[in-house]
């Protein structure tokens, strides 16, 4: 079984900074890409970031240039930095990886999400 655990959220003024982390842990062969999605009240929920196993990034354009993904293979942790916090940024902040797990004498892709971690910014 393998499970991805987020920390890092919480309530933070406009301006300011979070970090938020996820770490992934259970039977890993290896860990594709992972990401960072979103979801504001009555909104659908959408990608923040993401980063590939070889560092490769993507940003939603709303972020780019405040916020920045990277992550540690060794650890099996992904991290978000965000900076220069808007309201607008307000919502629920989710991890998401695409896992390589053991199946039988092989391997099969497992999409894996976390519980979730609410990011509260005021103005």
């Amino acid at each position: 079984q393998v499970q991805l655990v987020e920390s890092g959220g919480g309530l933070v003024q406009a301006g300011g900074s979070l970090r938020l982390s996820c770490a992934a842990s259970g039977r890993i062969l290896s860990i594709n890409v992972m990401g960072w999605y979103r979801q504001a009240p009555g909104k659908q929920r959408e990608l923040v970031a993401a980063i590939t196993s070889t560092g490769t990034t993507n940003y939603a354009d709303s972020v780019e240039g405040r916020f920045a993904i990277s992550r540690d293979n060794a650890k099996n942790t992904a991290y978000l930095q965000m900076n220069s916090l808007k309201p607008e940024d307000t919502a629920v902040y989710y991890c998401h990886a695409e896992i390589s797990v053991p199946i039988g004498s092989g391997y099969g892709l497992k999409n894996c999400w976390g519980q979730g971690t609410q990011v509260t910014v005021s103005s």
